[in-house]
């Protein structure tokens, strides 16, 4: 599935003459709930947008993955995409998901029945898995993961709230930019810590948290008290919305929108 990151979205507004705001904060704004998928730029009202990006999805649902794969209880596995989708960004795991099924939804649901939908619904490329990746033993965790989506309308332009929680859009955001040039990303586990990436590129390591905003100092001492545990020399990013990035205990504070609009690395 081809989505535009957040650079990309901007160069294909410019490119077919679209408005670009004045707020660059705002444009991210309009990229997270609208999407990324290329023809939504034609759109300028965010209605058109989200029955477009409806459409995708039910063209792709209902043939590529419900009829290849020839699934029989197509309204259980709409339950579980729709969980996955709704939760993206979480951290959950098979009993989650049956647990929830059971409770919430009132449908039972055999772990191989989930197993086989999570790797259809993988498959699609509709979202991707994020294993866990433990520093101390330098071995990927499975059990406990986190789904981030191909593109953020797929969350937005199916649900009524439009409400943007950053934390987890944020980290979609960095999650499939840093992929899309070829990093192999994880959950960092340090103990009882959670780093919310280890970035791996050939041999090299990157320790990445990410935040909306560090201004409370509550927050920001969170946030360093992560790489504070992290005991070796590998490169450590904190990734936020501050327009004025800080500098502190060797961390490279960075703004991410200036990263993925001058089309950074990590270095």
């Amino acid at each position: 599935m081809f989505t535009l990151n957040f650079k990309e979205y901007l160069d294909m507004k410019n490119f077919y003459g679209k408005n670009i705001d004045t707020n660059i904060y705002k444009e991210l704004e309009n990229y997270i709930i609208g999407g990324g998928f290329p023809k939504t730029i034609e759109f300028d009202n965010i209605n058109d947008k989200e029955l477009y990006v409806k459409d995708v999805l039910n063209q792709i649902i209902k043939k590529d993955i419900k009829k290849h794969n020839k699934i029989k209880n197509k309204v259980v596995f709409e339950k579980v995409l729709t969980y996955l989708i709704n939760n993206f960004g979480s951290t959950t795991n098979l009993n989650n998901i049956i647990n929830y099924m059971r409770n919430e939804e009132k449908i039972p649901i055999k772990p191989q029945t989930l197993y086989r939908y999570i790797e259809i619904i993988e498959n699609s490329k509709l979202l991707y898995c994020c294993n866990r990746f433990d520093l101390k033993s330098k071995k990927s965790l499975k059990g406990e993961q986190k789904y981030y989506l191909a593109d953020l309308s797929i969350c937005y332009g199916m649900n009524i709230d439009k409400r943007i929680n950053y934390g987890p859009a944020l980290e979609n955001i960095i999650y499939t930019y840093l992929s899309s040039k070829g990093y192999e990303l994880s959950i960092g586990k340090i103990g009882n810590l959670e780093c919310d990436f280890i970035t791996r590129n050939a041999n090299e390591y990157f320790y990445i948290q990410i935040a909306m905003s560090i201004s409370d100092k509550n927050v920001e001492n969170r946030e360093y008290n992560v790489f504070n545990k992290i005991r070796d020399n590998y490169p450590k990013y904190l990734f936020t919305l501050d327009p004025l990035p800080q500098q502190r205990d060797g961390i490279k504070h960075i703004n991410i929108v200036n990263f993925i609009t001058n089309d950074s690395d990590l270095s």
